[in-house]
Order: C-alpha cells, then structure tokens, then sequence
C-alpha cells in the first residue's frame, strides 16, 4: 500500500498499487479507443480528409456524431435553422438545446465525444460560394436543395452520400466514381414527383440513426477502397433491403 498524501482538505486515501495499475489500463484504453474498429475503419485516412454535414436534423446530427466516435479530425457543420421541442424526438437534441443553433448544439456534443476535434460551424443556409470537404453528407429534406449542393460540388467532391427518410423508408445514394454520378443525377426528379406522407409520420430517431449508420457504412468501404453501393433502399416496416447499382431507377424508387 501506497502512504497517503497530503492535500489541502485533509487526507487523501491511500491507493493502493492495483488502482494504479487499473487506472493506468483505463488512460492505456482511452488513448488506444479506436482498436476495436481499426480493421474495420482506418484511422489514416479518416483523420487525412476534411468532411462536410450540410443539414444537421435527424440524419445529419447522427451523421456527425458516428463520425466524431469514430475518429474523424476535421468536421464542417452547415445549418440555418434552431433546435425546436420536437427535435427532441426526432433529432435526437437535449432539452437545453432548444432556440440554440443546430450546428452550436451539434458541435458541443461533437467536442464531448472528442475534445481535440476540429470544427467548424456555419449558421446559414448552404450557398455555392461557401468552401466544402472533399467528403460532403448531404442531409438536407428537399431535391431542390440536394440539387443546388450537387452542383455546385460535384467538381471539388470525392465522396459524396445523400440521406433520404420518408417515415420508416430510407434511402442513401453515394457517388464516387463517373458511374455512380450518373446514376445520382437521375435520381434528382422534380419536385412535383416527389412522395407526400403525412406531416407526422415524416421522421422517427430510431430510423435517422439507422440510415446515418447505412451512409457512415458506405464511407468506411470508400476509405479501404471498396466500392460503395450506388444505391440502397431500406423499408423498415417491410424488414427488405433493396440494392440499385446502375440499373435503370424503378417505379418504387420514383419521387424519393
């Protein structure tokens, strides 16, 4: 047993050399978190790219938070709006976030996660003059606005995955390559194509996680040089998995 030591309110207990030797293992653990991951996800080439989350509701703060758990260094955050209550539902926001910006209560959780985490916060709507990532998660609800992000990326962007959730319906389109570009661009219908769904069957936390979990998936492939499905549709509620790479789009992927 160690002698105990002196401090300025009293006596401090004496530990014994096993705590030590515990607490050494927990510091040891801390500093090595990533290797039970590190076959799974490389931790070189996560920390060497720079990422961009335009939208941070359901989809896109999960985003955020899985890549912070996973190692990411350089993390761009881009969103107009405020935490409002029902983000507590769907988005997965705590109650002293409400009235705060999304991109300041999503960095403070970010930085919880890991403290040496660099980012970058933008309180705006996306614009074609802001500078992106050369990894960008779209995670914004319309085809407009997917459509204004592409555009205005494509040339700069090496992964680029798009989140799309209609209820328990969630879709995730990646583009990587000239194949799977062209096979995006097409899934850009017009508004008026679009599914409508009942204003409160829109969003659920538990589904927002899984196809942050779908997208994170296809980025992991793409840094051990895997080729990233182009196109997987997920239906809960049915328990089926669709995968679409390069065929023509189908009549159940129209308007979504």
């Amino acid at each position: 047993m160690l002698p105990p030591h002196q401090s300025a309110i009293g006596v401090v207990p004496a530990v014994s050399e096993q705590a030590l030797v515990l607490t050494g293992v927990v510091m040891t653990t801390f500093e090595n978190r990533f290797v039970r991951q590190q076959d799974l996800v490389p931790l070189d080439p996560l920390t060497s790219v720079s990422i961009t989350i335009i939208g941070v509701g359901a989809i896109g703060r999960q985003v955020a938070l899985q890549l912070a758990a996973l190692g990411a260094a350089r993390l761009q955050l881009i969103d107009f709006d405020c935490v409002d209550p029902t983000n507590i539902t769907t988005q997965g926001y705590f109650a002293e976030d409400v009235e705060q910006p999304k991109v300041d209560a999503t960095a403070n959780q970010l930085l919880r996660i890991e403290p040496d985490l660099c980012v970058q916060t933008v309180r705006d709507r996306y614009r074609p003059s802001m500078a992106t990532g050369e990894v960008v998660f779209c995670c914004v609800d319309s085809i407009a606005s997917r459509k204004a992000v592409w555009r205005s990326v494509i040339a700069s962007c090496r992964f680029w995955c798009d989140g799309r959730m209609l209820g328990e319906t969630l879709r995730v389109l990646t583009a990587t390559d000239a194949s799977s570009r062209e096979h995006y661009a097409a899934s850009l219908f017009t508004s008026s194509e679009a599914q409508t769904g009942r204003c409160t069957a829109r969003s659920t936390l538990y589904a927002a996680t899984i196809a942050a979990g779908l997208m994170i998936h296809q980025f992991t492939r793409w840094l051990r040089g895997i080729p990233p499905e182009f196109d997987l549709l997920l239906n809960l509620l049915s328990s089926e998995l669709i995968e679409n790479n390069g065929q023509s789009t189908s009549n159940r992927y129209t308007g979504f």
